[in-house]
């Protein structure tokens, strides 16, 4: 088993004198003052998104990542010594578990944290209608990300055709496959650009912000899946797309599968810095 931390927040140790000369401990609960980073993140996003079925236009989606580009551990109330980084009583043989806290969410956006211990995953799954912006605040983190290709995957030769019929099977575009070290810039997905479909590999303990617009929701359609990457030499696909000489590994045949067993998170309560809420 794997020992998890059931709350992110902030102990603040005050030590003062009594008249009689002992010396008082007391434990302040109370979590500090909203960093002007993080409650400009909200202020924007509350401007930046409109709700599902919209996308941010460009200047917002600039002004935004300019913010997050600026942002810190700190901001969030992080450090690389919190026990998320540093799990115990791991046994041999199982994946360390992510783990994930929302600091705000209402139906146009949500603010979320993911932990993730060195070699933790979060396997290939897409956004379905969303912009998500991706921050990377501590750590060294590996990312492969894929958009479908324009055209419908379907193809008329046999070998695709009898796979298809048993899972849920269509060409994409590798658009990363990259290694990023904190601090780093930005990455911006869209509903359909940008590595909308993409995979976490965690090399050293990391700590993602995510922003992202809308959140996912069963009910409104926007339920998260999960996929497994073959590769384009896998399966023939006659003549219904065009691939250049040398572009192949540039492509991948994107299998759908059922959440993976190893991929569940634990959600913890986010007490670090409050944003001052307002509707959205």
């Amino acid at each position: 088993m794997v020992r998890h931390v059931s709350r992110v927040g902030y102990v603040t140790k005050v030590i003062g004198k009594r008249k009689s000369g002992r010396v008082k401990r007391s434990i302040n609960m109370k979590p500090p003052k909203v960093p002007m980073a993080l409650q400009q993140l909200f202020l924007t996003c509350r401007d930046v998104f409109n709700g599902p079925g919209t996308i941010p236009l460009p200047h917002h989606v600039n002004k935004l990542r300019l913010i997050l580009d600026k942002m810190k551990a700190e901001d969030v109330g992080l450090s690389s010594d919190l026990q998320f980084f540093n799990p115990t009583n791991v046994v041999k043989g199982t994946p360390p578990r992510v783990t994930h806290t929302t600091i705000y969410e209402c139906t146009n956006f949500s603010l979320c944290i993911f932990f993730i211990p060195a070699n933790g995953v979060i396997p290939l799954h897409n956004h379905p209608g969303m912009t998500v912006f991706s921050k990377l605040l501590l750590g060294k983190m590996h990312i492969k990300s894929y958009d479908w290709v324009d055209q419908p995957a379907v193809s008329h030769d046999k070998d695709v055709h009898s796979f298809r019929s048993s899972s849920q099977l269509g060409l994409a575009k590798l658009k990363a496959d990259s290694v990023f070290t904190a601090p780093c810039n930005t990455s911006v997905l869209y509903p359909t650009t940008g590595g909308n479909i993409h995979a976490f590999t965690a090399i050293t303990p990391c700590a993602v912000l995510d922003v992202i617009g809308p959140p996912y929701s069963k009910e409104d359609d926007r339920d998260c899946s999960y996929y497994k990457d073959h590769p384009y030499s896998s399966f023939s696909n006659g003549e219904k797309y065009e691939v250049e000489e040398g572009e192949s590994t540039s492509y991948a045949w994107l299998e759908e599968i059922e959440m993976p067993k190893d991929s569940q998170m634990d959600g913890i309560e986010y007490l670090g810095p409050q944003i001052m809420e307002t509707s959205c």
